[in-house]
């Protein structure tokens, strides 16, 4: 044999050498992998850096919007009470003016609004709904102001053609306070033209019979016409509250029960004893010179008005 003859290598030295290669590959397609995933990430998290940033950058646009909104809402709330003050203002100048025109009293107005709220809060309507009704029921007269003097401070009888005239004040009123964005000031509208009309058609200015009369010239209605019968006129002898009470319910040769509204009828004669109190106070206070006199009890009611446009420190 020869000294020099090579050796071949063993088929398991052969295997082993394949084996470290592989695992190497191995290795080498993991560690490519994990780069892969790493890079992946890197630029997962970069994204979502950006996508922070940029809602950070839109929160603090939302943030100055919000605060511009803010401001500019707390402004047009100011516009707004400076506004619903001068429809209040303007309903106080008016109900003062159509005091001068008529034997009305200020005692009257303010009766005629507490009548108003208790029908109104009885037959449930809400305090705040109630409340407006208060407010807008001294201007049910307020187209007096068109009326000549000579015809309302008439003392004798009035002609048919004094009397047409003088039906002209509902819609004298109306036109009055017409196109006013208020809801105090279309609400004394409402009232204005609606509270002579009658729940069986026979009133004025437009006959209007049931339901077609708005439930505001309804209330005011029944309650002025109390008041009325409580009051002296010139022509008329002032009712004690059982004769008014029974006037209403039973009616007489002018007032029938058919003029009011059956259900605002049946909620009067469950509550009239309120009426009689509200009657008895305020002229009690009348007669005393204390508010609700005459013109203090339209500066009052100016106060209640300034108060339910702008209840400070709740914000509008």
């Amino acid at each position: 044999m020869k000294k020099n003859q090579s050796k071949r290598p063993s088929p398991r030295s052969t295997a082993q050498c394949g084996s470290g290669t592989s695992a190497q590959n191995d290795l080498r397609a993991t560690r490519l992998q994990l780069l892969n995933y790493a890079r992946d990430l890197k630029r997962l998290l970069a994204q979502e850096e950006q996508t922070t940033q940029q809602l950070r950058r839109t929160n603090r646009q939302l943030r100055s919007y919000a605060r511009d909104l803010r401001t500019a809402y707390a402004t047009a709330c100011a516009k707004h009470r400076e506004l619903e003050q001068a429809y209040a203002d303007t309903l106080f100048r008016l109900a003062l003016a159509s005091r001068y025109k008529d034997e009305e009293t200020g005692s009257h107005i303010a009766r005629l609004s507490h009548y108003t709220r208790a029908l109104a809060l009885y037959i449930g309507l809400g305090s705040e709904r109630a409340e407006l009704l208060f407010l807008a029921a001294p201007m049910h007269d307020i187209g007096k102001i068109g009326i000549p003097d000579a015809i309302l401070g008439k003392r004798g009888p009035l002609t048919e053609d004094e009397w047409a005239i003088i039906k002209q004040h509902p819609m004298l009123g109306a036109n009055l306070l017409a196109g006013s964005p208020s809801p105090l000031l279309e609400t004394g509208r409402e009232i204005a033209l609606t509270h002579h009309e009658r729940w069986d058609g026979s009133g004025y200015p437009r006959g209007l019979k049931g339901a077609a009369i708005p439930l505001a010239g309804r209330i005011v209605m029944l309650a002025d016409q109390y008041d009325a019968l409580r009051s002296c006129r010139p022509y008329k002898r002032a009712l004690s509250h059982e004769q008014a009470t029974d006037t209403l319910i039973n009616g007489n040769e002018r007032t029938k029960p058919s003029h009011f509204d059956p259900e605002l009828l049946e909620a009067f004669t469950q509550i009239h004893h309120q009426f009689a109190a509200i009657y008895d106070r305020v002229t009690q206070e009348d007669e005393n010179n204390v508010p609700f006199s005459s013109l203090d009890a339209l500066l009052s009611l100016r106060s209640s008005i300034t108060c339910f446009i702008d209840p400070r420190p709740e914000p509008c």
